[in-house]
């Protein structure tokens, strides 16, 4: 069983335009909807990937009642905490140059016996066999080791997580050795300390440590230089696939929700990097947030090469 948990989700608003004019008129050529926050983000891939998960987290006002009306109609389980005030709306503002601009609002917020009650769900669901994905940022007022802490918890009643996270977040969580992560570069740059572009070698041996630290599987997507992974002795680094990129917006998600369908169905090495490549590849040629079909997945997944390391 697969648990995503968002604790900051929104309504992704992806408006494309010819030319952002700061302070002037800008008409807008097309506007798409979907429902966001990056844990609901991987459930929805992970139901275009043909598996199943319980989607959870916080929701409040109409647009809560909207993601939660798309999840229902997608035929995702949700189970979310339901909070005073109004979910975020996240606008995303592509131009025609292929340049982005994110305005994100902070969302609600949430209160410590709130957050209590969260847990309490998910200890719920927490077992051996369930994989629980922490992802996102989290609310105003949440405190940053909260990751640590769940992870702990979940850790106790014998699941496993994956963890996506960044800054902060991200390093308080790893001392709970969460099973899977998958940092991009930037993160596991800014991890390190690093104040210059790392190179291959450098964030292949950054993966490696943080196995030492007893992390089980590292992911760490690069963007246009593909992405490296580290389960155990198999060491592999796949350059990017060929594909018409619409937007690199939810190709992280995708990796996560590839990777959370391959522990689910027991895939081999081999086959999990296969899957996580075409599936974020895929994703880039889709509209704002939406997940790429199975079918083109699986027609990816013939494109993907894997260099294994020391091999």
């Amino acid at each position: 069983m697969i648990v995503t948990v968002t604790m900051n989700p929104a309504i992704d608003k992806t408006v494309e335009i010819d030319r952002l004019l700061p302070g002037g008129l800008n008409r807008i050529r097309k506007v798409e909807y979907d429902a966001g926050g990056k844990g609901i983000n991987v459930s929805k891939t992970i139901r275009e990937l043909g598996g199943e998960s319980i989607a959870t987290g916080f929701l409040g006002g109409n647009a809560g009642k909207t993601i939660e009306a798309v999840l229902t109609e997608k035929g995702i389980q949700h189970d979310f905490i339901w909070v005073e005030g109004e979910t975020r709306t996240n606008t995303k503002v592509f131009e025609e140059s292929g340049a982005v601009t994110e305005l994100n609002e902070p969302g609600p917020q949430i209160s410590e016996s709130q957050m209590e009650q969260l847990i309490e769900k998910l200890m719920g669901y927490a077992k051996e066999g369930t994989l629980f994905i922490l992802s996102g940022s989290i609310p105003s007022g949440v405190d940053r080791h909260i990751y640590a802490r769940i992870i702990r918890l979940l850790h106790e009643k014998g699941a496993e997580v994956l963890l996506d996270a960044d800054g902060e977040l991200f390093r308080n969580a790893l001392s709970e050795e969460p099973d899977i992560i998958k940092p991009n570069r930037v993160e596991l740059e800014e991890y390190a300390g690093y104040d210059y572009r790392a190179s291959k070698e450098e964030l292949l041996n950054l993966a490696r440590d943080l196995k030492e630290k007893g992390i089980k599987t590292i992911a760490v997507s690069m963007g246009k230089s593909g992405a490296m992974f580290v389960h155990g002795g198999y060491e592999a680094i796949c350059p990017s696939l060929s594909v018409k990129a619409h937007s690199t917006v939810g190709a992280g998600d995708a990796m996560v929700a590839a990777l959370a369908y391959a522990w689910n169905e027991k895939l081999t090495d081999d086959e999990t990097i296969r899957l996580c490549m075409a599936t974020s590849a895929g994703a880039v040629t889709t509209i704002g947030t939406k997940p790429p079909t199975r079918e083109l997945v699986d027609e990816l997944m013939q494109q993907v090469i894997i260099e294994k390391i020391g091999e």
